[in-house]
């Protein structure tokens, strides 16, 4: 992942004494952590706050330091913010993704600091990622730009067992509810559990298996389903491609037979929509769901995997 802002110590210190001398002030939604009967847990972005939710239930308090329609990846804490994950019972985050809140969070004495990165495996990605890479990668010449990629939850099996991570977390930090964490997190993995045949039995027999989108995000789902993304960027979305990069993918898709340049609702679509004119190609939406907005396909998880699951098979054409 490429770390594009990291706050200075000075800056972290001026705005940690700062959130500490308005601490009686805050008040509303950003500052609501640990002001109530529940159990108060901050999410750094919405695939955590959506996990919070759905295994707390009515016991849990959730709120998110990145707003919606916010690129998460750009995230820099406020010290209100910093305030908010002080008071919280518990935090849940997905170290690496986004760098201020993982010194925001390494700075807290906030008990229950639970990091998504730690529940499932994460892999080192470039910009090709799948079956067709290891085939092909000498004779494109691709630039691999890449890291850990941590992308888990596009993954319907990686979130599944976050999901489970989260749940224990939960179980431990507030036992008087852990019956009813259990019973949520079980429900949950089942919804899982079906989103991901859903997948396997919509991407089983498609015409093509390589996709293009704006960066790389969907690596863990392209891996799980035998199929092979090809990202214009790297991790970072707002990384420029290499000339060198574009007229590869313009060659690969024609020899691919590559119908479609996938972007995403929150980063800017330009460098999608003129690949796709040079080659003669569709652009449509694959959604990284990092956020839900009013230009999402759906208003939650699932529904947006949903919308995913048919933007890919149009692309990809089933047999």
């Amino acid at each position: 992942m490429n770390v594009r802002r990291l706050i200075p110590g000075t800056a972290v210190a001026a705005a940690t004494a700062l959130g500490l001398s308005v601490l009686t002030a805050c008040s509303g939604e950003s500052a609501a952590a640990g002001d109530s009967d529940q159990f108060d847990v901050v999410a750094s972005f919405y695939p955590m706050a959506f996990l919070a939710e759905q295994i707390g239930g009515d016991h849990v308090k959730v709120s998110s330091l990145t707003q919606p329609g916010q690129e998460p990846h750009d995230l820099e804490i406020s010290a209100q913010q910093r305030v908010q994950v002080e008071k919280a019972d518990a935090v849940l985050y997905l170290k690496n993704l986004q760098p201020s809140v993982d010194d925001t969070v390494a700075q807290s004495g906030v008990k229950t600091k639970i990091d998504a990165a730690t529940l499932t495996s994460l892999e080192e990605h470039g910009t090709e990622v799948g079956g067709h890479a290891d085939e092909h990668e000498e004779e494109h010449g691709h630039e691999e730009e890449g890291g850990k990629d941590p992308h888990i939850w596009l993954d319907p099996v990686k979130y599944a067992e976050v999901a489970k991570g989260v749940g224990a977390a939960f179980e431990k930090a507030d036992p008087d509810h852990a019956a009813d964490y259990k019973k949520n997190t079980a429900a949950l993995v089942a919804k899982l559990d079906a989103l991901n045949t859903q997948f396997e039995t919509g991407l089983a027999n498609t015409r093509t298996k390589v996709f293009i989108t704006t960066h790389a995000a969907f690596g863990y789902l392209a891996e799980r389903y035998g199929l092979t993304e090809e990202a214009i960027s790297g991790l970072d979305p707002e990384s420029e491609p290499s000339a060198a990069r574009v007229k590869d993918l313009e060659k690969m898709a024609k020899a691919d037979g590559v119908t479609t340049v996938f972007y995403e609702t929150l980063v800017s679509d330009k460098t999608a929509k003129t690949i796709a004119k040079d080659a003669g190609l569709r652009t449509d939406v694959l959604d990284p769901i990092e956020g839900i907005t009013d230009k999402s396909r759906g208003t939650d998880y699932f529904a947006v995997q949903e919308a995913n699951l048919k933007a890919l098979q149009t692309a990809l054409g089933t047999k």
